[in-house]
């Protein structure tokens, strides 16, 4: 399955390489350090045995389901129902990515 965000980080990423961010990076060619972080690990893993998401998370996948839906539906009223639907779910998307780029 395919991330719900993965197109958006793949996006953040292209700009980021083409304004040159990525050039002369310290430790460029060496392999990652360890990620965890100790000081959440029991929150990360509350977290992981909850399913617990984020948001932006929630709504990325409501928008694949209205779009799946929206594919295949050919009444005219119901269309227009699901695209009001999908509407809505893609301003709650911009509202929250724009929440998280002013306050993280």
């Amino acid at each position: 399955m395919v991330h719900p965000l993965e197109s958006l980080i793949d996006q953040i990423i292209q700009k980021a390489e083409a304004n040159g961010a990525f050039k002369d990076l310290a430790g460029a060619g060496k392999p990652l350090p360890h990620l965890d972080d100790p000081a959440n690990a029991l929150l990360n893993r509350i977290m992981r045995e909850a399913d617990a998401k984020a948001p932006v998370v929630i709504i990325r996948e409501q928008i694949l389901a209205s779009s799946a839906r929206l594919k295949d539906l050919t009444d005219p009223v119901k269309r227009r129902e699901e695209m009001l639907v999908l509407a809505e779910l893609q301003t709650k998307l911009a509202i929250e990515m724009e929440a998280f780029r002013k306050y993280g």
